[in-house]
């Protein structure tokens, strides 16, 4: 019986050896592959090099990565060679990478640490969750990391990792109450694998003036973490594409060159340059062309920092960051005011409610001269820089606010500046869906949720005498689908300040409402996938115009260029409700036809003098016959809607057209699309 346990315990025992041998760090020496001695010596070569790069900094880990990972094909199993790779993923923004191999580091050799001085491998492992939006796993591993410290380090550590900590908990808030927002990537022609940030936008939406550190910057020198010296890139808005961005030579210098703001006008460019302090000058746009940088005053320039700046509508104020002797901690925002005479008077700190002890950055105020925007590296950020929006009102600035997830991440997310129409957002920030380093995005801002109200004078018919012409353009913009134009009036192709309401055909109920611009009538919306959209135009004393874009999960995301001419009401004014549907050859109308026939119905109730005729026109497959009698019955299948719902049938009329009035040409899918469509003509008013 002794003989049979002992036996037992010795299986036991050489199991738990060979689990152990195999959690074990492989070292690459000769005893360990004494058949592989040139791999060996291959592998050990890549190390060399990988080394040499990481050695570097973080601008050329990427080239370490690539020499690392054939290493580490041949042997996957050296703690320290997947620590390397894990931490040069961290730094070159792939977090999913990077936990795998920080994770298996830490299996094949929990202790590694003791060899890495300050890199604790709990603590980057914390880093890698927390920016990967794992935070309980985060938390955990900062506690781990916490646990592992003498006196000495928590003194010098604690607050940094308490802070991560709470950090954490604020993402978790964040990410479970996200922001009515989308967040597009501007694309890679724009975005390099070199960090791309500080987006300057001009009042029309048509250029991005911003900084780069990528391989063709003025000089082609790098900075002491390997990163390419800062230089200046401007973009333009072309036939719906944001073109090649181009350096702006004249303006950057062999040093550091960067955006630091613009005025709302767009007369007014503000650069941070390296050379001479690290001070901010100014450049007017002149002919069309940005004039040669000018110094401005000692008053501002008098720091040992400055990097963003904000000129308010009236051209009066300068609100700015600066690192000072009398801040709070780190960068903080500061404003001066001009005197009678056009001088910058001297700096003064915006205060404790907005600066924090950590590093506040890139400010933007809006044209109400009182509702400031900033990066900060406190409050309640979820990491990281996150930026925020705060308002003066009764002479002090409010609490400031986060603008929330998705806008911001455990990362960076900075230089945040707005659209002339209020409705679109432009900034960096370094994302999964990301090219490499910091990229820029455009946020579109959705509003407040709101059920599906429509407004009596917003109802007055929908216009569309012709089909209008769409494009689809390449896309640029990930994921999502943009819808882009501009809204003129019919018969002068004057631009028109328009109302866009955005409806989930699905759920009836209103997504978003936008304005086009005032003075250009432009407009842009990013629409999801997944959701088939109603859209209509409105505006007052015109016909509203209806469009339908139904948007499969597999759609390629793609660029749609839509110009909209809206029409003053009349009799005689034929309306296409786009956002009619009917079951394949049938007369039965779909779920998804609900909110365009509450919004005709809400127009008879709301103008009940109002009298219409209802029309169904087919394409001309099939026969005259069949097609007359499919396209009566679901004009009349809508007039039996509309009676059902309380209309007088005296106010309404219906005809079957079949083919015989089309819109398009019939020998395209595309065209007999268009063909097949409901119409309301206005028969008196």
């Amino acid at each position: 019986m002794t003989t049979r346990f002992l036996s037992i315990g010795f299986v036991l025992l050489f199991f738990v050896s060979i689990l152990k041998l195999n959690a074990q760090s492989v070292e690459f020496t000769k005893f360990n592959f004494p058949n592989n001695k040139k791999q060996l010596s291959v592998a050990l070569d890549e190390i060399k090099t990988g080394d040499k790069y990481y050695s570097q900094g973080p601008g050329v880990y990427l080239f370490a990565i690539e020499h690392y990972l054939k290493a580490n094909e041949f042997n996957p199993n050296n703690a320290f060679l997947n620590y390397k790779i894990g931490r040069s993923y961290l730094n070159a923004n792939d977090k999913a990478n990077a936990i795998k191999y920080l994770e298996k580091a830490y299996s094949l050799d929990p202790k590694i640490s003791h060899s890495l001085k300050n890199n604790n491998i709990n603590y980057l492992l914390a880093r890698a969750y927390h920016l990967n939006y794992e935070f309980d796993k985060a938390i955990n591993k900062y506690k781990e990391h916490n646990n592992s410290l003498d006196p000495e380090q928590i003194a010098k550590q604690k607050r940094l990792i308490d802070k991560h900590i709470e950090e954490c908990d604020i993402g978790k808030e964040l990410v479970a109450k996200p922001a009515r927002v989308f967040v597009d990537n501007l694309g890679n022609l724009v975005n390099s694998a070199y960090p791309d940030y500080s987006p300057l936008v001009i009042p029309e939406e048509t250029m991005i003036i911003f900084t780069s550190s990528r391989e063709n910057t003025t000089g082609g020198k790098r900075d002491k973490d390997s990163h390419f010296f800062e230089d200046i890139y401007i973009t333009y808005y072309r036939n719906g594409n944001w073109t090649v961005p181009q350096n702006s030579h004249y303006i950057n210098s062999n040093n550091h060159d960067a955006t630091a703001g613009i005025s709302a006008d767009g007369l007014n460019l503000y650069i941070y340059k390296s050379s001479g302090g690290n001070i901010l000058f100014q450049c007017e746009l002149i002919n069309n062309k940005y004039s040669e940088p000018e110094k401005l005053s000692n008053a501002i320039n008098s720091g040992r920092h400055q990097s963003s700046a904000a000129l308010s509508f009236d051209k009066a104020t300068l609100y700015f960051t600066s690192e000072r002797d009398d801040g709070y901690g780190g960068r903080d925002i500061y404003y001066s005011k001009k005197d009678k005479k056009g001088r910058w008077q001297d700096a003064v700190n915006i205060g404790a409610t907005l600066n924090t002890p950590y590093d506040e950055e890139s400010v933007y105020i809006l044209p109400d001269n009182k509702t400031l925007y900033f990066s900060s590296k406190g409050h309640n950020s979820m990491g990281g820089y996150d930026i925020f929006k705060s308002v003066y009102e009764n002479g002090k600035w409010s609490e400031p606010e986060n603008l929330g997830y998705p806008i911001n991440t455990p990362s960076n997310d900075v230089f945040f500046t707005m659209a002339a129409s209020g409705q679109r957002g432009y900034y960096s920030s370094k994302k999964r869906d990301g090219y490499g380093g910091q990229d820029l995005y455009i946020i579109t801002f959705l509003g407040a949720a709101k059920p599906l109200v429509n407004d009596s004078e917003k109802e007055l018919l929908a216009y569309k005498a012709q089909p209008i012409k769409e494009s689809v353009l390449e896309p640029k913009i990930e994921q999502h689908t943009v819808l882009t134009g501009v809204i003129l009036d019919a018969i002068t192709l004057e631009p028109l300040q328009a109302t866009i309401e955005i409806i989930d055909n699905y759920k009836g109920e209103l997504i978003a409402s936008f304005e086009s611009n005032s003075s250009t009538g432009s407009y842009l919306i990013s629409l999801r996938a997944g959701i088939n959209y109603g859209i209509t135009v409105n505006k007052k004393d015109y016909l509203f115009h209806s469009e339908n874009f139904d948007i499969s999960e597999t759609n390629i995301a793609k660029k749609i260029k839509k110009d909209i001419l809206l029409k003053k009401v009349a009799v005689g004014s034929k309306i296409v409700l786009n956002n009619i549907f009917f079951d394949f050859d049938k007369a039965t109308l779909r779920p998804e036809s609900t909110a365009e026939l509450d919004r005709l119905y809400k127009l008879l109730i709301d103008v009940p003098t109002l009298k219409i005729e209802i029309s169904g026109h087919t394409d001309n497959i099939g026969s005259a016959t069949y097609n007359q009698k499919l396209s009566e019955n679901r004009a009349k299948t809508v007039v039996n809607y509309l009676i059902d719902k309380g209309i007088d049938v005296g106010r309404l009329t219906f005809a079957g057209y079949g083919f015989t009035q089309p819109v398009a040409s019939n020998d395209t899918e595309e065209g007999r699309q268009l063909n097949r469509r409901t119409e309301f003509e206005v028969l008196s008013k």
